[in-house]
């Protein structure tokens, strides 16, 4: 399994990558996934083969979240990224495809960073899913 920072540098590859947009859809959704997996495999749990309203990273982000209900925090960058993937893969050949790549990109790395800051701080997420707790505790 990859550590969350290999995680990182594979979606920032991603994101600056030449391959096209559909490719980079299905890459960064297998990141996310990923990502998810690390967290439920954190907290001894296995991750799911299922899928929710048609995708494993929604069942993955459910099954996550149905002990720590601050984990939920994440649940709108999980059907964002669902959502860009949808829009890639409906518009194969928009001028737009790109661009929703490059955003897409951007919340698996979101989704990465979250799932990182929970790991190290469990209060992270209760009021939204910014990094609050984290920077309180180094008084920046």
């Amino acid at each position: 399994m990859r550590t969350l920072a290999e995680l990182e540098t594979a979606a920032v590859r991603v994101r600056d990558g030449e391959a096209a947009p559909v490719e980079r859809s299905e890459a960064l959704l297998a990141l996310a996934e990923a990502t998810l997996e690390h967290w439920l495999l954190a907290h001894d749990l296995m991750p799911t083969g299922a899928k929710r309203e048609g995708f494993r990273l929604l069942a993955l982000h459910r099954q996550g979240s149905r002990d720590d209900p601050s984990f939920n925090a994440c649940r709108e960058t999980c059907r964002e990224i669902v959502y860009h993937h949808n829009v890639i893969a409906a518009e194969r050949v928009s001028p737009e495809a790109p661009r929703q790549a490059r955003l897409m990109a951007m919340l698996v790395l979101h989704l990465i960073l979250f799932v990182g800051g929970k790991l190290q701080n469990a209060k992270l997420g209760e009021f939204c899913c910014s990094a609050r707790p984290l920077h309180a505790e180094t008084n920046c």
